[in-house]
């Protein structure tokens, strides 16, 4: 009878420590999981921002084809997984990003058109930072 004891508080102290590795792995491989996802979302919606954007100095939006749509497509679904994923800052740069994006006209002519481009590129520079600085968190 005095053998079970030990036996028994061994038993337990490998159990807690199983549950507990097991606890750690999954909470790993979940923060490792939602470091993914932001990168993948924040680089759709980088990509998607600089293609519009090429797309948008060379045409008037209102004379887009499909290319544009398409870009727009991604981008907003690029920045509906950062809605799901990222933080209330991260998130607003996409968004005010996004609509600066829209309101970009071509920059050939006038110098107001060329420091707007440049400030909407300053934008995207600002939420790039943003997006890495939250998946070094993650």
């Amino acid at each position: 009878m005095g053998n079970v004891l030990p036996v028994a508080i061994g038993a337990a102290i490998g159990l807690i420590g199983a549950v507990f590795g097991a606890w750690f792995t999954a909470r790993r491989q979940d923060r490792m999981w939602l470091r993914e996802q932001k990168l993948k979302a924040g680089i759709g919606f980088n990509t998607a921002a600089v293609q519009l954007l090429d797309h948008l100095k060379e045409t008037q939006l209102s004379d887009d084809g499909p290319g544009a749509n398409e870009l727009a497509n991604r981008l907003q679904e690029a920045r509906s997984a950062l809605y799901l994923l990222c933080s209330d800052d991260t998130v607003d740069l996409a968004d005010a990003l996004a609509r600066r994006v829209w309101s970009t006209r071509p920059t050939e002519g006038r110098d107001d058109r060329r420091a707007e481009f440049r400030e909407t590129l300053d934008l995207l520079r600002r939420f790039t930072r943003q997006v890495r600085q939250e998946i070094a968190r993650t």
